[in-house]
C-alpha cells in the first residue's frame, strides 16, 4: 500500500452490513429498476464497461447502514468490489478498457479510461426529471503532496434531445451552480482544501457498508424537459489519467421520476414566505391530464380536483395529475405564511430633561428597541404621518446625530415595518415625555480582586446602587449608561455586570424608568482599586554563596509565605526558590507579589529538536541542561536569547551554549541536519549517479525506502549506505517521479518525492 496516501479512517463508529451487488440484471431491467412512476416511455437501454464476472455495472441491495436500500452502481472498477466493508483500496482495471469522448468533452479534460456507462432514450409526459444519487471514491484519502490533492475521477448524467448532435446538458452537479460533482469540488476538512462541506457526507472508516473512502451526501440530479419530446441520456463514470483509486455512483431505485415542478419552497427561513392573508397560487397544469388531486400534509384537500390552487395557510402540498391508467405526475412545494404585523399603538417613553413634554428622541435607537421586542420584524421608517407612512413617502432621517423633536406632548409619529418575507405593515408609535431629574451619588470603592489586577472589574451595577439609592427616588426600573447624553436618549445602555473601561474606575449613569416611562438621571461614580506594576513578578538570580533582599512595598502591612512567616516590609534570603509576599492597603484592598529566586550554573549537557527536510529552512531547537539561564551560538561568537535557529541549511553545526550571568565554562556539541535531494541523474558521469541522503552517515540509524507511483517498494536502505543507483533488479527504471519514506530514530516519518533525470 501506497504510504504516502494512509486512509482516514472516520465518519461511521458502529460496524454496518455491506451492501449486496448483483452483476447479473439486464440493462433494461436495471432501468426500469431506476424508473418510478411509468410516466417516461423508455427504450433503447444499453451498458458498456468492464464485462463477465469483472462487470463495472450492477443492481445492489443494502440496509439501513446506507442511504439507499437498493438501486444501481457504476464503477470504474469491478462492481462487486463495491461491497464493503472498506478494507481494500480499489485499483480495478481490464486490457482495453477505454474512456469515453462525451464525459470528456462535459467536464473539458482527456485521457479517461476504464469508463462505465448506462444509457436510455425516454419520452417525459411532464416537464421535470429527477433522480437521486451517490457519488463515493477512492480518491477520498490524506493525500500529503498538495499535487496529489487535484486528483479527481470524472462523472456526469448527459442528457440531450434523442438524435440531435448538440452538446449535452450535465445533470451531475453542485445544486444552484453548473460545477461538475467531483472529488476536488466536494469534499470534507482534511489535509486537502474543504470544497462545498454542506453536500460531503464523511470519510470512511473500515466498517462501511462499501468499499469506498468516502461519498457525497444524496443529490438530486434534475433536469426541466419538454413534454412528448424523445430524449436521450447517459450516465457514465471513469477513471481520469490512470486506473488507481476507483470510484463508482450509486443511483436510488425507482428515483428517475417524471413530475411537474410547482416552483420553489417558500419558507421564512430564507424570506420567501408569504405575506398573511395573501393567496398563493400554485399551477400543476400538464397536457393532456385527465385528472388532478390536491393535498395538503399528506390529507386529501377536498373539491380540490382542478389544475389549479390557491394556497391560504401554512403546509406542504402536493399535486397528483392522472396522465393514464398507470401514469400520476406529483409537484411538491411547501408553502408557509409570515405572522401578521401588529396594527395596534404602542407607547415609546422618552426622558424630558425640563418637564415641558418636549425632548428629543433618538429614531435609531427607537428602532433597535423596537425591533428587539417585535421579533421577526423590521423596523424600516419612521414618518409623521399616517399618509405618508401609507405612501411611503417624506420619511424621517434616522440618525444618532439627528434627533427627532415633537412638537406637542403625546405626539404620534408612524413606523413602516416589515416581516423577514417582505410583508410590510403600519405602526403608530405614541410618543410619551415624563419629567426627569438629575442627581449625583457618593463614590463607590471597589477592590479589584478578581484575579488580574488591571483597574478593570466585573461589577454588578445593581448592587451598587441598590446598596445606595438616590434620595427620594421612586421604585423604578433600573437601566445603566455610560454618558448622561445617553441616560437621557436612551441610547447604548450597558449591561447591569458591567466592566469598566477605564483603568481606575468611572461614573455610570442610571437611567429610572418605570411604567410611564424614563424619569430620572442618576450619577453613580466607582472607584476600582488596583496596584498597578507593583505586582509585577520579580526575578532574582543567585551565585554560590550570595544572598538578596526582597522588597514588600510601601503598604499597610505584610505577610510573607515563610516558615515561620514573616511580617516585616523586606526579606533577605540566601537559597533559591519562590517568595510570596501579600500585602494589605490602607482600603482594605488586599493582593501578593511573587519573588522568584534563581540559582545560576553552567550548562551540563543539552538534547536537540530538529524541523529538517525542509530545503535551506530547517530549524533547530536546543534544550539546554542545568540550573542557570542560557544564550546560544551556532559560531562562538555571536549570541543570541532564544534557542531556536531557523532558516539552517542541512549540514554539521557546533552548538555552544553559556549562561547569562557568567557561571561555568560554555558548553558546545555537534548537531546534524538532514534533508533530501529533489532529483538525480544516474548517467554515469560519476556526478549526482545515486539517490541518497546527505549526511546520512552521521545518523546510521535512519532507514529509507523508495516506492514507484503505484507504492510498489523498489528500494530501501539505511543512513549509512550508499544510496540508491536508479535500477531494480540490475535493470535501469525509467526517469519519473519516485516517492519515499524516511524512517527516523525517534518513529517519525519524513514523506516525499524526487526526480529521476537520465
Amino acid at each position: 500500500m501506497l504510504l504516502a496516501v494512509l486512509l482516514l479512517f472516520w465518519g461511521y463508529s458502529n460496524a454496518q452490513a455491506p451492501i449486496q451487488v448483483d452483476i447479473t440484471m439486464a440493462p433494461q431491467d436495471m432501468v426500469n429498476a431506476l424508473a418510478d412512476n411509468g410516466c417516461a416511455a423508455i427504450s433503447n437501454s444499453t451498458a458498456t464497461g468492464a464485462s463477465g464476472n469483472q462487470r463495472s455495472y450492477g443492481y445492489f441491495t443494502a440496509d439501513s447502514g446506507f442511504p439507499f436500500s437498493s438501486g444501481l452502481v457504476l464503477s470504474t472498477g469491478f462492481a462487486k468490489s463495491a461491497e464493503g466493508p472498506n478494507t481494500v483500496d480499489l485499483s480495478d482495471t481490464v486490457n482495453g478498457w477505454g474512456g469515453d469522448n462525451d464525459l470528456e468533452n462535459s467536464l473539458g479534460t482527456s485521457g479517461t479510461l476504464n469508463a462505465t456507462v448506462l444509457e436510455f432514450d425516454f419520452v417525459p409526459s411532464t416537464n421535470h426529471i429527477s433522480f437521486d444519487y451517490i457519488f463515493a471514491s477512492e480518491e477520498y484519502t490524506s493525500w500529503q503532496d498538495p499535487g496529489m490533492c487535484n486528483f479527481s475521477d470524472g462523472f456526469a448524467f448527459l442528457l440531450r434531445e434523442a438524435g440531435s448532435t448538440g452538446n449535452y446538458q450535465n445533470l451531475a452537479v453542485i445544486p444552484g451552480t453548473t460545477t461538475p460533482v467531483q472529488v476536488t469540488t466536494v469534499r470534507g476538512a482534511g489535509f486537502c482544501p474543504s470544497a462545498n462541506v454542506q453536500y460531503f457526507d464523511a470519510f470512511n472508516g473500515t466498517d462501511h457498508p462499501t468499499n469506498f473512502n468516502g461519498q457525497t451526501v444524496m443529490l438530486t440530479a434534475q433536469a426541466t424537459v419538454t413534454p412528448g419530446t424523445l430524449y436521450h441520456i447517459k450516465l457514465v463514470i471513469a477513471d481520469q489519467g490512470d486506473d488507481a483509486f476507483d470510484s463508482a455512483v450509486f443511483l436510488r431505485a425507482n428515483s428517475f421520476s417524471s413530475g411537474k415542478d410547482l416552483g420553489p419552497d417558500r419558507l421564512l427561513a430564507d424570506g420567501t414566505a408569504i405575506c398573511d392573508g395573501q393567496q398563493f397560487p400554485l399551477d400543476g397544469t400538464i397536457a393532456g391530464a385527465q385528472g388532478y388531486r390536491w393535498y395538503k400534509d399528506g390529507n386529501l384537500i377536498p373539491g380540490a380536483t382542478g389544475a389549479t390552487y390557491n394556497v391560504n395557510s401554512t403546509g406542504d402540498y402536493r399535486m397528483e395529475a392522472q396522465l393514464s391508467s398507470t401514469c400520476f405526475a406529483n409537484g411538491e412545494i411547501r408553502v408557509e405564511y409570515a405572522p401578521a404585523i401588529p396594527s395596534a399603538p404602542i407607547n415609546y417613553y422618552q426622558c424630558d430633561d425640563n418637564g415641558d413634554g418636549l425632548t428629543a428622541y433618538y429614531l435609531n435607537r427607537m428602532q433597535t428597541e423596537l425591533q428587539s421586542n417585535l421579533p421577526g420584524l423590521e423596523v424600516v421608517s419612521f414618518f409623521r404621518t399616517m399618509e405618508d407612512a401609507q405612501g411611503n413617502t417624506n420619511p424621517l432621517t434616522i440618525s444618532q446625530d439627528q434627533p427627532f423633536y415633537n412638537s406637542t406632548a403625546n405626539q404620534q409619529v408612524f413606523s413602516r415595518m416589515r416581516n423577514n418575507a417582505g410583508c410590510t405593515g403600519i405602526v403608530p408609535i405614541v410618543l410619551s415625555t415624563p419629567p426627569a431629574f438629575i442627581t449625583v451619588l457618593p463614590v463607590f470603592d471597589v477592590c479589584d480582586d478578581d484575579g488580574t489586577d488591571d483597574g478593570f472589574k466585573s461589577i454588578s451595577l445593581n448592587d451598587l446602587y441598590t446598596a445606595n439609592p438616590a434620595p427620594g427616588a421612586p421604585l423604578a426600573t433600573v437601566s445603566f449608561f455610560r454618558s448622561i447624553a445617553d441616560a437621557i436618549a436612551y441610547s447604548n445602555p450597558i449591561p447591569a455586570q458591567f466592566t469598566n473601561t477605564v483603568a481606575g474606575g468611572q461614573s455610570v449613569y442610571v437611567n429610572l424608568s418605570a411604567a410611564e416611562g424614563c424619569f430620572a438621571i442618576i450619577e453613580m461614580p466607582v472607584a476600582i482599586h488596583y496596584f498597578g506594576d507593583a505586582l509585577d513578578p520579580e526575578e532574582v538570580m543567585l551565585c554560590d554563596g550570595s544572598d538578596v533582599t526582597l522588597d514588600g512595598g510601601n503598604y499597610a502591612s505584610w505577610a510573607w509565605d515563610t516558615s515561620p512567616p514573616q511580617t516585616t516590609r523586606t526579606l533577605t534570603v540566601t537559597e533559591p526558590g519562590t517568595y510570596n509576599v501579600t500585602f494589605t492597603s490602607n482600603l482594605g484592598c488586599e493582593a501578593t507579589k511573587t519573588f522568584t529566586v534563581g540559582l545560576s550554573g553552567r550548562a551540563t549537557g543539552a538534547t536537540f529538536s530538529l524541523k529538517e527536510f525542509t530545503g535551506s529552512n530547517n530549524t533547530l531547537t536546543i534544550h539546554p541542561e542545568g540550573e542557570g539561564i542560557y544564550e546560544y551560538s551556532l559560531d562562538g561568537i555571536t549570541y543570541q536569547e532564544e534557542p531556536v535557529f531557523t532558516g539552517l541549511a542541512p549540514g554539521e553545526y557546533m552548538v555552544f551554549i553559556r549562561d547569562t550571568q557568567g557561571c561555568g565554562p560554555v558548553y558546545n556539541d555537534t548537531v546534524v541536519i538532514l534533508d533530501y535531494p529533489l532529483y538525480f541523474t544516474p548517467n554515469g558521469d560519476g556526478v549526482n549517479d545515486t539517490w541518497r541522503i546527505p549526511f546520512g552517515y552521521y545518523r546510521p540509524g535512519i532507514r529509507v525506502t523508495v516506492f514507484d507511483r503505484y507504492g510498489k517498494v523498489i528500494t530501501g536502505f539505511r543512513g549509512s549506505d550508499n544510496g540508491w543507483d536508479g535500477t531494480h533488479n540490475g535493470s535501469p527504471l525509467p526517469a519519473t517521479d519516485y516517492w519515499f519514506v524516511v524512517e527516523l530514530e525517534d518513529g517519525k516519518a519524513i514523506r516525499g518525492h524526487f526526480s529521476m533525470i537520465r
